[in-house]
């Protein structure tokens, strides 16, 4: 059973509160809807349900238990929002299969099991093999309730499922509902528009204004109202305040809801949901991890089109880099200076070495930092939009009990093969063309530290942004100002270039990469034209790791945070 008392929702600088004063009781094994005009508040009290608006004041029960002291169980709670949350790239059952390991313990066939029965329930055996992304909207809504039924949640909530819909699949989906609602004392309410089909429901709930104006049996409706048909209830909602409306209904005797039937359902619910507790159990951490990383990697195989841009970016920026260094990399001459040399032949090999020198030194200087720079644009690609091109799927799958941590680590896993192979690749094709000295492996180090520290700053840029667009403008300023701030290029003001530089992953990578040419007549020659003071490996190893840390942190606490629409 579920109750609502004196539920009050104010938004801090509203004067008009978006909920005011609801009291309603729903007994189990029951089917509600909840009606009302748009704005009236129907999808808000839905989501005060579901725990994901914070009310203000009053109680809400839930089985007896005060929601305030403790939270229902993920596995209680199935909650199918308007939009989509299913991967158009994954069929139908890989939807469901996945949904079902993110949510609940179990071995590969009692996981598969779970899936046929619940295709089964929502009439998706036939579509299994079918990609999500050509699915009807009728069918899109099966599948959407069908994942929430992999935990046989005793409560269920469905905002809007049959908006949009032709009149068909929208008494398909109607009656599914109600069906579920008859199963193992399950509670399930319905916000909607509309108003067809209204003897299905066992109960109607109309709102008006954030204002209850009637919450009963739908036999009565018309009466209260005083209009012919449920059509009109809508147009005399708008002839009285919502405040005369929920006075009204206040001011109603109402009758006892602990009726036999009610309290026997209620029995029923509590002992259903003391079983489930006993055998469904959430994934551990890694667990969830695998799954996240498994579905990850199998979306982004099925997209020719990122595939197809991350190969280009892996192989067309280093060769860009070599592009530079087309003609080779001059050597250095070794000029004689004998005292046999006239004073003017002197004079001139020391000016041809001084501008042999420069050149060579900028060549070496800008080949380094172009590398790096590239490396960066690579990095924000790489998560600039990975949190937030599916932050409403992100939030669903928490509120089902996905940990945040979890998909953190499994989007870092993710995020380390491209990485791994962009810094990889660049190290060595460069060098290989380049010809630059120095060990292999300490040139590959600040490589992988500077790409892997952008991408998880751009993974935190997006964990935090409200929209794509953001997100994108966040990254791109992020790797825009590392050039002109690292100092490498155009000299900076002391004070400057010391405030800045911690923060500009370009400046540390670049001062590393260099000092593994430290026992070269390269770097002599990058000494020889820069004014930008080098840092050491070490040092610029552990802040370019600062930055990684950073990030990551960043991003997860950007993720936590709840973003609901």
């Amino acid at each position: 059973m579920l109750v609502l008392d004196s539920i009050q929702l104010q938004i801090e600088g509203e004067e008009t509160p978006l909920l005011s004063n609801i009291s309603v009781l729903y007994p189990a094994s029951h089917f509600g809807a909840i009606l009302g005009p748009s704005g009236c508040g129907k999808s808000t009290l839905l989501k005060v349900i579901a725990g994901i608006i914070p009310h203000t004041s009053g109680s809400i029960y839930w089985q007896g238990k005060n929601l305030e002291n403790e939270d229902l169980p993920a596995h209680q709670l199935g909650y199918v929002p308007q939009f989509s949350c299913t991967h158009p790239r994954l069929t139908v059952r890989e939807n469901l299969l996945y949904c079902a390991r993110l949510r609940k313990k179990g071995t590969p066939q009692e996981i598969a099991s779970t899936v046929d029965q619940v295709s089964e329930e929502t009439g998706l055996t036939e579509l299994q093999n079918r990609m999500a992304g050509v699915l009807s909207g009728g069918q899109l809504r099966r599948l959407g309730l069908a994942m929430e039924l992999t935990t046989q949640p005793s409560l269920l909530l469905a905002d809007e499922v049959t908006s949009g819909l032709d009149p068909k699949s929208e008494e398909e989906i109607t009656e599914l509902l109600s069906s579920l609602s008859q199963e193992q004392g399950r509670l399930v309410l319905l916000v909607t528009h509309s108003l067809r089909s209204i003897e299905v429901y066992d109960s109607i709930t109309v709102l008006t204004g954030g204002r209850l104006a009637y919450s009963a049996d739908h036999r009565d409706l018309t009466q209260y109202f005083q209009v012919k048909s449920p059509e009109l209830i809508y147009p005399a909602l708008a002839q009285r305040d919502p405040e005369a409306w929920g006075q009204d209904w206040e001011e109603l005797p109402k009758p006892d809801g602990m009726t036999p039937r009610n309290i026997l359902g209620e029995l029923e619910s509590m002992t259903i949901a003391d079983e489930k507790e006993e055998t469904l159990q959430l994934p551990g951490f890694l667990s969830q991890s695998w799954t996240w990383l498994c579905r990850r990697l199998k979306i982004f195989f099925r997209d020719p089109a990122q595939v197809f841009l991350q190969l280009s970016l892996l192989l067309i920026f280093p060769a860009v880099v070599t592009l530079f260094a087309y003609r080779g990399l001059p050597e250095v001459r070794n000029m004689a200076m004998s005292s046999d040399t006239g004073v003017v032949e002197q004079l001139r090999d020391s000016l041809a070495f001084t501008i042999q020198s420069s050149r060579v030194g900028t060549l070496v200087s800008g080949l380094a930092m172009f590398q790096v720079i590239l490396l960066a644009l690579m990095g924000s690609n790489n998560s600039a939009r990975e949190v937030i091109g599916e932050r409403p799927i992100l939030e669903k799958e928490k509120l089902a009990g996905l940990r945040t941590g979890s998909a953190l680590f499994g989007m870092g896993f993710f995020l380390s093969f491209l990485v791994l192979a962009q810094s990889i690749w660049m190290t060595l094709f460069v060098r290989a063309v380049c010809q630059f000295p120095g060990n292999l492996f300490d040139q590959f180090l600040p490589f992988l530290f500077l790409t892997g520290g952008v991408t998880a700053l751009c993974l935190a840029i997006s964990s935090w942004a409200s929209s794509s667009e953001q997100a994108s403008l966040g990254s791109l300023y992020l790797v825009g100002f590392q050039l002109p701030l690292s100092g490498a290029i155009l000299s900076l003001p002391d004070f400057l270039g010391t405030l800045t530089r911690p923060f500009i992953s370009a400046y540390w990578a670049w001062s590393c990469y260099l000092q593994t040419l430290r026992d070269t007549r390269f770097y002599d020659l990058v000494r020889f034209i820069t004014e930008t003071p080098l840092a050491g490996s070490t040092v610029s190893l552990w802040i370019l790791l600062v930055h990684v840390g950073l990030g990551g942190v960043l991003a997860y606490f950007g993720m936590r945070r709840s973003q609901w629409r």
